[in-house]
């Protein structure tokens, strides 16, 4: 039997890079992450919204309509132990009455103390475990009036299988169960 490998979300960006856990809890979110990031499919895309102290928001093709262009949407899995905190990382939406997320963006939150109004609204599927450094980098950057980043955010997005001992290098070990 060979070790077992934990699935973990990884977000090369200009400022530096970020590891998050990805919950079994939401699979379907989970699922389509990976999905995603197999296909490369944010790698020419950048995190296009930032608000500092709410969220770093990046995903879906950077034009006006948003993710009216999303590949598809995902039916929302709300978990009550799985909040908004700090480092959150969470599918972005419209104001669909179904609450289903977009299939691309995503987003990472920056407020310290968590952002409860979100919870059971918006389905977070995953956790910052290390490159919080990065997030806050990324969050206090000088944006226009659209909140958009003046200098350009590249974003490569992988999923990546780490041990028990890699994750514990990374810091990820607490979400181990």
């Amino acid at each position: 039997m060979g070790t077992k490998k934990y699935e973990v979300g990884h977000i090369n960006t200009t400022y530096g890079d970020m590891y998050f856990w990805l919950y079994n809890e939401t699979p379907l979110h989970k699922t389509s992450f990976i999905e995603l990031s197999d296909d490369k499919y944010w790698d020419s895309l950048s995190f296009n919204r930032v608000i500092e102290g709410f969220v770093i928001q990046g995903g879906c093709p950077d034009v006006p309509e948003g993710f009216s262009n999303s590949p598809y949407l995902i039916e929302p899995e709300f978990i009550p132990k799985i909040k908004h905190q700090y480092g959150a990382v969470g599918m972005g939406r419209d104001d669909n009455p179904e609450k289903l997320s977009a299939g691309c963006q995503f987003y990472i939150v920056h407020d310290a103390e968590g952002i409860p109004r979100l919870d059971n609204n918006y389905t977070v599927f995953g956790q910052l475990f290390k490159g919080l450094d990065v997030l806050n980098k990324i969050a206090t950057l000088p944006t226009d009036s659209l909140d958009k980043p003046l200098n350009r955010v590249s974003i490569k997005v992988r999923t990546l299988l780490l041990t028990k001992k890699e994750l514990t290098q990374f810091g990820g070990l607490t979400f181990l169960k």
